[in-house]
């Protein structure tokens, strides 16, 4: 049994498959499995993958499947690996050769969770932005999150992470399928279920963030369902931190963070959806969440209150 699963799902990925799959071959630590799912893609990267297969067959797992989305795939890639520990990788991006040599020390120190760093880099590897967080030695996965809920942006991305496998499968966690936002419904939950974590200051993730990168490019329609689903997350995650068997802190620490969330989404949306959304927050009393702890958080509080009335008031 290898000891990572590198978990790569592939989507009309033609134009970068091969960086992707070149960073993860050229990885200095080689107790590793790639795991490749290509999700119905309709160009040529079942080709590439094909090749690539042919050339290292001890090191590539190829399954291919109908066009689900990254959801069903990602969820599909985990019942699959074989290894002890996952990350995965999407098709567009890269990973430094040196990632997976710098998380040994970690890995044979038997964590649960290691978190690294992201860096956001052009078509041509320039760097435009170094996504910073907060940097902590062995901890549990509780007091992590505790420490990243509040600042790190990308605390819900999965791909910066390297986890345990068991942490889905003990605790039967799956991305929802059909939904947006799938990543943000079920992260923090992997993270607080974690026995022990890390975080590190290692830039080990290269997202590439092209000129036609789908956020750039998305419909409206689009942003009101990914407004919905996230309530639908919210929902769950309600019903699930109160299920746990979390510290109190750590409770009152998920709820703040789905809810600033989604407060954040009702800032994307315009007039009657922006209403009507305000008006599914307000039947959640999501203001009951905010615990004022402090000043930040009787801040937090406040600017919630503040919002939700001028929203709710808005003709």
């Amino acid at each position: 049994m290898k000891k990572i699963s590198i978990i790569i799902p592939v989507y009309n990925a033609e134009k970068y498959l091969n960086k992707c799959l070149d960073s993860v071959l050229e990885q200095n630590y080689s107790d590793i499995e790639i795991v490749v799912i290509n999700d119905g893609s309709t160009d040529s990267s079942e080709e590439i993958i094909n090749k690539y297969k042919d050339k290292y067959p001890e090191l590539i797992n190829y399954y291919s499947k109908e066009n689900t989305g990254v959801a069903d795939t990602r969820n599909f890639g985990i019942e699959k690996a074989q290894g002890e520990y996952i990350m995965f990788l999407d098709s567009d991006d890269y990973i430094d050769e040196a990632l997976l040599k710098t998380l040994e020390e970690y890995v044979n120190l038997d964590i649960d969770l290691i978190k690294f760093k992201l860096q956001r880099v052009d078509e041509n590897g320039n760097v435009l932005e170094l996504v910073p967080g907060a940097n902590f030695e062995k901890t549990t996965g509780q007091d992590g999150f505790n420490k990243l809920y509040g600042t790190d942006v990308l605390l819900d991305s999965p791909c910066v992470y390297l986890m345990k496998k068991s942490i889905f499968t003990k605790n039967n966690l799956q991305f929802k399928v059909g939904r947006e936002h799938e990543d943000f419904g079920l992260m923090p939950f992997v993270i607080v279920l974690a026995k022990t974590m890390v975080s590190i200051n290692f830039y080990g993730y290269y997202y590439v963030q092209s000129y036609n990168s789908i956020t750039r490019n998305e419909n409206y329609e689009k942003t009101v369902k990914k407004a919905y689903d996230a309530l639908s997350n919210y929902d769950d995650a309600m019903v699930q931190i109160d299920n746990l068997p979390l510290e109190d802190i750590t409770k009152q620490n998920l709820k703040i963070y789905y809810t600033n969330a989604i407060i954040l989404k009702a800032k994307n949306l315009k007039a009657n959806e922006q209403m009507d959304y305000i008006k599914n927050i307000k039947k959640r009393k999501m203001r009951k969440n905010i615990k004022v702890r402090n000043i930040k958080q009787l801040i937090k509080k406040i600017l919630l209150t503040v919002n939700i009335k001028l929203y709710i008031n808005m003709k």
